[in-house]
């Protein structure tokens, strides 16, 4: 709650001096955050967001690194099946 208090006094000479004065609760001055509260949920959303992108991003480099593993891992396995097949086509004169 506030209240405003104006008070008049008069001097010995007759000059006139007016006082204002505003009385204002604490309880209104807690209330009020000035926009302080919006800022910091602000900056927890975007540190929030920006951590979901980091880790999605790491989970999709393994993910492809897992896939590039398997690839290599057949590329050997191809390979050594046509060395197999090489060899057994060089011991077998018949051919």
């Amino acid at each position: 709650m506030t209240e405003e208090r104006i008070t008049e006094t008069e001097g010995p000479a007759g000059e006139t001096h007016t006082t204002h004065t505003i009385i204002t609760d604490r309880e209104e001055q807690r209330r009020s955050g000035g926009g302080s509260g919006w800022m910091i949920l602000m900056v927890i959303v975007i540190v929030a967001v920006a951590g979901f992108f980091l880790f999605s991003n790491m989970s999709n480099s393994e993910v492809a690194k897992d896939n590039a593993v398997a690839e290599a891992a057949n590329q050997v396995g191809d390979a050594a099946q046509n060395v197999g097949d090489a060899v057994k086509d060089a011991a077998d004169p018949a051919k």
